[in-house]
């Protein structure tokens, strides 16, 4: 994705590969199907995802993907897990361009899991607002979040946009 225009944009976070029971839905996502379809409609795209899934997700994959990862300080700790699973990789596709004139955005972040959010997995704010700020979103940019789920990510996004449009200048 070029520097300048608006863009489409898209995050999954679904249920991960063999976890689908743990939601009401008890349906495994097509993941395959997933990918192919954020590719093809949106200009960027990213994929929240399990380490253990990811060599399986990265074969259905454009090649100029990259993996990034949520690390988690505080995580759940499971009987016989060990080591932890403590961070959570995200497979993005195409962000937008950044000329050095703009700060270099780490492609990790390191936020506590929420806790009592009433859905497993769900994402705190931190994660969104470094998602936005990996992929280079700006005002006006279109994100679809694809499993709303709590809906914090497109809570956050419309503060992330009325941030951008404080420092800008941009009335609201």
């Amino acid at each position: 994705m070029s520097t300048g225009g608006k863009v489409k944009v898209a995050f999954a976070d679904p249920p991960y590969i063999g976890c689908a029971n743990r939601y009401p839905e008890k349906k495994e996502v097509d993941q395959e199907g997933l990918i192919n379809q954020m590719d093809k409609f949106y200009n960027c795209w990213a994929l929240s995802c399990s380490s253990p899934s990811l060599k399986q997700l990265l074969a259905w994959c454009p090649s100029e993907v990259r993996v990034a990862a949520w690390v988690k300080p505080f995580c759940s700790f499971k009987p016989n897990v060990n080591p932890a699973y403590a961070w959570e990789a995200v497979i993005y596709c195409r962000p937008r361009k950044r000329d050095r004139s703009v700060p270099t955005v780490r492609d990790w972040v390191s936020a506590s899991i929420t806790l009592k959010k009433g859905l497993v997995g769900a994402k705190p704010p931190a994660f969104c607002f470094w998602l936005f700020e990996l992929l280079g979103l700006e005002i006006g940019d279109t994100l679809e979040d694809l499993y709303p789920g709590t809906g914090v990510v497109t809570q956050c996004w419309e503060s992330y946009q009325d941030r951008l449009r404080i420092q800008q200048g941009v009335i609201l």
